[in-house]
């Protein structure tokens, strides 16, 4: 239930109100003078404060000035008598969220109450929308601690405030919205609007006013005037995600934006002139399709000022656990059951498979695997059949775990077993290593050994991995 707090001295209007608003559902407080709404104010929470301009003592224009300098968040809605509309607008410029005249039909009071109380809620949405995606895009808000990632991390730290265009790259699945909103929520312009735009999820021929905004009977349909994203985005960060898939014809209206900074809506004549930080990405190899004539050189330069890459999960298999253990925990909170446990042998298999579809297609395994997994220790045949193509053949196994009993010829005056042992076990991790391109984690599944282990062996026989 609404409260709204009734500031008049007028008697007869406050009980015509307090009637009023109490039928339609109301919790209304009514208040002869302003003094005391103030001090009621600064004890309680109300939802809307509706009061007379002119009264004795504290007038409304005071209590207006009070409650702003106070930063409460409630909507002021200023009852004018004859003579003092003018001071309503003046009071409006000041704060007031509208006004309404005496006498006046109570129905069109109920609709500003209405219509104020319906902004003031999503004002209030948006502050905690805006709160919660400055925690989620944090950088904690991107797990992994793999090398690959620390670049990523370091690349963020230094041009994330700052104005820069940026092109992110990487395969789909990657996260390159992620890493988007986590630029734009580290930089200056965080209180700004962060737009995205899916080139790719939109027609050819309504991506131009999706970017640019139309005008009014500017082509058959558009019976209103439209804002366009760019204009969205003013003060703010635009991400023009599928960036390659953009039409040659619009290419070169984006490159006049982006040199100019400003545009004309469809259909109209009017420049409009915009602050807005481009992020852009693809999977794609756009300096390809720039050699192949299928994206302007001019406007590939104008975008890929900074180059970030995103690896695919497939180069960071050290991350698994960890991306894992997120969506675990995250879709455990949703689900209200059990986390689940995932082992070796099966987390084994994760880290055999390619993932094609990236971390997207790990949160949508976890998702799967906590609706259709009854018990809480997952197995493999809980897995997807394509799962199971990466796990080695049993005749391999068996070929890995058979030692050959005649390899190595003892002579006749005996060997060092430790010596011997050694070498071939740092032979073996060597070439697990070279085979793996060096990650640890997934060297150790081949050797059979927990990954913390085989980090032990390393260290202890002073291996240095080659670097590519």
């Amino acid at each position: 239930m609404y409260k709204i707090l009734v500031i008049d001295d007028d008697e007869t209007v406050r009980d015509v109100l307090h009637s009023f608003l109490t039928s339609k559902g109301f919790d209304v407080t009514m208040i002869s003078d302003g003094t005391r709404g103030i001090d009621l104010i600064k004890e309680e929470r109300f939802d809307l404060l509706l009061t007379d301009l002119v009264m004795p003592g504290m007038s409304g224009m005071d209590v207006l000035r009070e409650v702003c300098e106070l930063g409460v968040n409630v909507p002021v809605i200023m009852i004018t008598g004859f003579g003092t509309v003018q001071n309503a607008v003046e009071a409006m410029k000041v704060g007031a969220f509208d006004y309404i005249s005496k006498p006046f039909v109570l129905d069109e009071l109920l609709l500003i109450i209405d219509r104020a109380l319906g902004v003031s809620r999503l004002q209030k949405e948006n502050q905690m929308l805006k709160m919660q995606l400055k925690k989620k895009y944090n950088f904690t808000g991107i797990i992994g601690d793999s090398p690959h990632m620390q670049r990523v991390y370091e690349m963020i730290e230094k041009i994330a405030d700052t104005d820069s265009t940026v092109m992110i790259t990487g395969e789909s699945g990657t996260g390159k919205e992620l890493i988007a909103k986590t630029i734009h929520y580290n930089s200056s312009r965080s209180q700004g609007p962060f737009v995205p735009l899916n080139c790719a999820a939109i027609p050819k021929d309504l991506l131009e006013s999706e970017l640019f905004g139309h005008e009014k009977g500017a082509f058959t349909g558009a019976v209103n005037t439209r804002i366009g994203r760019f204009e969205l985005a003013h003060n703010g960060t635009l991400f023009l995600d599928e960036i390659g898939e953009l039409d040659p014809g619009l290419q070169v209206k984006l490159l006049r934006v982006l040199q100019e900074r400003e545009f004309e809506r469809v259909g109209g004549v009017k420049t409009i002139k915009v602050d807005v930080r481009i992020l852009a990405a693809t999977n794609k190899d756009l300096e390809k399709a720039t050699k192949d004539g299928l994206f302007r050189e001019d406007l590939y330069y104008r975008l890929n000022v900074i180059p970030l890459h995103l690896p695919p999960l497939r180069k960071r298999l050290d991350d698994i656990p960890l991306l894992l253990d997120y969506f675990v925990t995250e879709f455990s909170k949703r689900r209200n059951r059990d986390r689940l446990i995932f082992p070796r042998e099966v987390m084994d298999c994760l880290l055999r498979y390619r993932w094609p579809g990236n971390i997207r297609e790990l949160e949508n395994l976890v998702e799967r695997l906590m609706i259709l997994v009854s018990d809480d220790v997952v197995q493999v045949s809980d897995l997807p059949e394509k799962f199971h193509e990466a796990l080695p053949k049993k005749d391999d196994a068996h070929d890995r775990d058979r030692q050959p009993s005649g390899a190595i010829d003892i002579p006749e005056y005996g060997i060092d077993l430790n010596s011997v042992v050694g070498n071939m076990e740092k032979d073996l991790i060597l070439r697990a290593l070279e085979k793996t391109g060096g990650v640890r984690s997934k060297a150790a599944t081949l050797l059979g050994l927990n990954r913390t282990t085989l980090i032990e062996k390393i260290k202890k026989m002073g291996i240095e991995l080659r670097k590519s």
